[in-house]
């Protein structure tokens, strides 16, 4: 024992030697290994979304013509509407490109922690903004490593295929 003034102090070499169990213990699980069963599939979608919502803003004036001459085209309405329409509905649709764009970019920052966190089981979230998974796009091609998918049609249906295959019903 030494002391200090007046006052002993004693140490105790029990204590360090305890702390050191009890991280050893906590420590120990992580180390364990584990089957590799990683989805990375939360990750791909929100790095495709951040990474391509972008060209979705960029594409909308000509994917809001585009999707405004199929309407026209495929609609059933009097001729007078469809010569009155085109000018405010062009604008309408522009401008849910536009928001369709920015909400994608939203939803693809929004997924990106989780999606760093599931990286290491085999778990997956569902699309936080579904029309880019599911709408038909300008561009659409599967690569292994990301999903290429840009100038997605936001006011359009889902497309029949997409819909059976994500869907329940």
């Amino acid at each position: 024992m030494r002391s200090r003034g007046r006052v002993r102090v004693r140490h105790s070499t029990r204590a360090p030697v305890a702390s050191l169990l009890v991280f050893a213990s906590l420590a120990l699980p992580l180390l364990a290994p584990t089957p590799a069963s990683a989805s990375p599939e939360t990750l791909k979608r929100s790095a495709g979304n951040i990474l391509f919502a972008p060209f979705d803003i960029a594409a909308s004036p000509f994917t809001a013509g585009k999707a405004l001459y199929t309407n026209l085209q495929e609609s059933d309405d009097p001729r007078w509407m469809k010569i009155v329409f085109p000018i405010p509905g062009y604008v309408w649709i522009l401008g849910v490109q536009i928001g369709g764009g920015a909400l994608r970019e939203v939803a693809g920052l929004l997924e990106l922690v989780p999606g760093l966190g599931l990286l290491f089981f085999d778990a997956d979230l569902d699309p936080l903004f579904d029309p880019a998974e599911r709408n038909e796009a300008l561009v659409d091609l599967e690569t292994p490593p990301l999903r290429i998918k840009f100038g997605v049609n936001y006011v359009a249906s889902p497309s029949p295929a997409s819909r059976s295959a994500n869907s329940p019903d």
